[in-house]
């Protein structure tokens, strides 16, 4: 129902454009998050945009360099993905939360993802 795509390899500095489209259901009331799993390591939060409100949050490592967006209307979540260094490197999935007591920060709490899609910077 989350299909992320708009991954690919880019060198340090570069720029990246994810897409995540919804499909079999409207995700107008849901929150949606992107995390991200490097090689090795534990998946981790990105960013995250409220359901209302407009509201964002990112993880301090990508804050000023990363912008999430979305567009109810077409039921699609973007991650505009700037300046990026070899660090970011990582599978990148979006998900969705319709649990408004939860964090936005933990993927517990997240109750939709899509496949993933890979994100490699070369130095």
């Amino acid at each position: 129902q989350l299909q992320a795509s708009g991954g690919g390899l880019v060198q340090a500095g570069g720029s990246l454009r994810l897409s995540c489209a919804a499909s079999g259901r409207t995700f107008r009331a849901y929150h949606m998050g992107w995390f991200r799993q490097a090689p090795g390591k534990e998946r981790e939060f990105v960013a995250a945009f409220s359901w209302s409100g407009g509201r964002t949050y990112y993880a301090d490592s990508v804050k000023g360099r990363f912008t999430i967006s979305r567009d109810n209307a077409r039921n699609t979540v973007w991650l505009q993905l700037n300046s990026l260094k070899p660090e970011d490197t990582a599978v990148y999935y979006c998900a969705a939360t319709n649990d408004y007591s939860g964090s936005y920060y933990y993927q517990g709490d997240y109750a939709y993802w899509g496949q993933g899609t890979q994100v490699t910077v070369s130095s």
